[in-house]
């Protein structure tokens, strides 16, 4: 029994490294966008410049390929996630659930990478398209997280997840903010300014690129959101207060650091993070938002009698999953 009781909590673990892992890799490709490096291979993928790096490549390929030999380490462990996970529970556990998705967006997030390595979107490009495919992989991004942080979740023993309105409309804006960010740090890096009312002109003129129009509301956006999910969380603090308070915490210093990293003219090292605290608060609000009381929905694991009190379940908001 003590063997059989290790597994999931061994798996538990593995899936929470899994899941710092892929905040890394994220940080990692902010870096290769703060640092014009998205060219660094070429326009090859997923190997750079045609071959294996070797002999003395320069600055944004090194830069480059480490992050692509990121995301090949983070493939391995995702899929090795996987497997572990379909060898340690059963038929219809929710953990084989998360693994399976996450999964999935991983080649997605792949996918969507190697098109804007492949079409160009990388370095200087400002095009909408750009814009357009870096929203895309952000949602992705933390879509993929957030299968990956419920697979470490319900791995360790949590048994269901039950969304509500609220808690849909927390993600909802998270997502939005999150956008709004990722575009305010292509403009900072596209179109760097030297003063904060440099910064204000270059806003103000009617033909400014889009991006540093959002620049703009973003901060209007942050506070917004940061008000929400402060009511949200505290709202929930009775039933989930330690959580609760990760995320309002969270918020706080989200808000600290964007106003520095505005004060400061987003620098690299601010942007990442910014980013850093923004990874965390989404990982939290995820676990936060799947932790509301509710009646039970189909069983996901558990004996073979599906009234057995140790049977674990998974709730949707209209119907199970």
């Amino acid at each position: 029994m003590q063997k059989a009781a290790a597994a999931p909590r061994n798996i538990a673990g593995f899936a929470w490294i899994v899941v710092a892992f892929n905040v890394a890799v994220a940080i990692g490709g902010a870096f290769v966008r703060a640092t014009g490096s998205g060219a660094g291979c070429g326009n090859h993928w997923p190997l750079c410049n045609g071959q294996v790096v070797i002999g003395t490549p320069s600055m944004a390929t090194v830069i480059e390929f480490v992050h692509r030999s990121m995301t090949g380490i983070d493939a391995a462990m995702v899929l090795g996630l996987l497997a572990w996970t379909f060898r340690a529970f059963p038929k219809r556990h929710a953990a084989r659930l998360g693994a399976v998705l996450s999964t999935v967006f991983m080649f997605s997030e792949a996918l969507i990478g190697a098109t804007l390595v492949k079409f160009g979107l990388v370095v200087h490009d400002a095009s909408p398209a750009r814009a357009a495919v870096l929203s895309l992989h952000l949602v992705n991004t933390l879509t993929f997280l957030a299968c990956l942080t419920l697979t470490a979740w319900w791995a360790g023993g949590h048994p269901r997840i039950r969304v509500d309105r609220s808690a849909w409309v927390s993600v909802a804006a998270v997502t939005l903010l999150a956008i709004s960010g990722a575009l305010t740090a292509l403009a900072d890096t596209l179109y760097p300014v030297h003063s904060l009312a440099a910064g204000f002109v270059q806003e103000l003129t009617p033909r400014a690129n889009f991006a540093i129009k959002l620049r703009a509301a973003h901060p209007i956006i942050a506070a917004a959101v940061s008000l929400w999910l402060i009511s949200y969380a505290i709202s929930r603090a009775p039933a989930t207060q330690r959580l609760a308070h990760v995320v309002v915490a969270t918020v706080v210093a989200q808000l600290l650091v964007g106003v520095l990293n505005l004060l400061l003219l987003a620098p690299i090292g601010m942007q990442l993070v910014h980013l850093l605290l923004a990874n965390l608060l989404w990982i939290a609000l995820v676990v936060l938002c799947g932790t509301a009381d509710g009646p039970s929905g189909i069983p996901v694991a558990g004996s073979k009698n599906h009234s057995s009190s140790h049977a674990l379940y998974v709730v949707g908001t209209n119907s199970a999953v």
